[in-house]
């Protein structure tokens, strides 16, 4: 028999590739099609380890932006509604100013002004409790670096008369974070040395003597505030030389020798009192002759809430219209010292606050990048995608065309 011409045989072999390269095409079909549909090139990390990775880490910075935003906006969150509370203590505070300038009213009479020291004792009670306040997660807004849920203690019997029971100071703001409490000692509590916030009382009931405020004392020699306290009783008075005796208490309680000194003196200008470290008082007569059995006692005020209850109790027992002036003056000095620390102390909330908004902005920007970051490693290119598809599927087509005219082929075919 001669062979005139040549026809391909399928075979085992044939077979076997074919369904191979169809099962392998169907495989790479379905798997373009799961990443459409999905619109991730990366299935699993078999599919691209390197790419994997990569997606795998931008995840991870994705959720730890994610908690830092968190946590800034819990962070965001109490020094806003610190910086509210001040605002709401500010106004108490005017109000007690007001009140305050409303019992020097020289008509008033001592009833009048008793009532009025009840309502600065009911603003200081306001505002004692909103220095105490808390967030919304039970945490005190002045804690500083650290303090007891009642950051604020008092009055008590002895001195200090209110106490801050925490760590003064701000936690440091760091790249993505800023501080959740603002300092409370700060804002309400008050150092001699830094404010020169001075309680004068003159006794008996500033019936004869009137003094300034305390202020510092810039002469050589003078020494450096250092928060005692003094008493000065005046016992003579020669020409225009006034003498006096000034006992200084430290402040750990130590009660140091009495020492007698002296100052010019005049009607008109009165004198001034020396010898007190790094501070000197003005005091004049209410006449011509100065009273030798007034003593003028002159003690730092530790708060706010001090200055407060002073202006309260010497308001309230004023017996006559110098003292009430005493009074006021005196108060109305310490009150503005300690609106002016809750005023900086605002400032730096307004500051963590545009700080947070700065942090906020910059966690957007990480966001996005990131995000960029991902989206390459593991997002598919839509138009490659769909090209990719429908070449597959043409090829995938084609094979099975060509696999069902070969299965055609058989040797009983050549034969017959």
């Amino acid at each position: 028999m001669s062979v005139t011409a040549f026809s391909r045989l399928g075979t085992a072999n044939a077979y076997d590739n074919t369904l191979a390269n169809l099962t392998t095409r169907q495989n790479n079909l379905a798997n373009l099609q799961e990443s459409l549909s999905s619109g991730k090139k990366i299935t699993t990390p078999s599919d691209d380890p390197t790419g994997a990775a990569q997606a795998e880490r931008s995840l991870n910075r994705l959720s730890r932006i994610a908690t830092d935003q968190r946590a800034l906006e819990v962070q965001r969150n109490a020094i806003a509604m610190a910086e509210s509370t001040l605002g709401d203590i500010t106004d108490a505070l005017q109000q007690v100013r007001d009140l305050v300038v409303s019992a020097g009213n020289g008509s008033f009479s001592n009833a009048e002004r008793k009532t009025v020291s009840l309502q600065i004792s009911g603003l200081r009670e306001r505002i004692l409790s909103l220095a105490n306040a808390q967030d919304s997660n039970g945490q005190p807004l002045f804690a500083a670096l650290g303090s007891a849920l009642k950051p604020f203690a008092g009055p008590a019997s002895s001195v200090p008369d209110y106490s801050f029971n925490g760590l003064p100071g701000t936690a440091a703001s760091d790249t993505f974070a800023i501080a959740s409490s603002l300092d409370g000692d700060s804002a309400f509590m008050l150092q001699p040395q830094r404010d020169l916030a001075y309680n004068v009382q003159v006794t008996p009931s500033a019936a004869n003597l009137l003094t300034g405020n305390v202020s510092a004392d810039t002469s050589p020699g003078a020494g450096a505030v250092n928060g005692s306290s003094y008493e000065i009783q005046i016992v003579g008075l020669s020409g225009s030389t006034v003498t006096y005796n000034l006992t200084e208490t430290l402040a750990n309680g130590t009660v140091q020798p009495t020492v007698p000194r002296t100052a010019n003196w005049s009607a008109t200008d009165g004198f001034n009192i020396n010898g007190m470290a790094g501070l000197t008082l003005n005091v004049k007569g209410a006449t011509t002759v100065i009273p030798f059995s007034d003593i003028i006692h002159v003690d730092p005020s530790t708060s706010v809430f001090s200055t407060i209850d002073s202006a309260v109790r010497e308001i309230g027992a004023a017996t006559n219209s110098n003292a009430a002036s005493q009074s006021v003056g005196q108060a109305l000095h310490n009150l503005d010292i300690s609106l002016a620390r809750i005023s900086a102390v605002r400032g730096q909330a307004g500051d963590l606050l545009n700080r947070a908004d700065t942090i906020n902005s910059t966690n957007e920007k990480r966001n996005i990048e990131q995000e960029a970051n991902r989206s390459r490693a593991e997002d598919i290119d839509m138009v490659q995608g769909i090209s990719d598809f429908q070449k597959q599927q043409t090829g995938y087509q084609a094979a099975l065309q060509s696999y069902a005219q070969i299965q055609k082929l058989s040797l009983f075919n050549f034969i017959s």
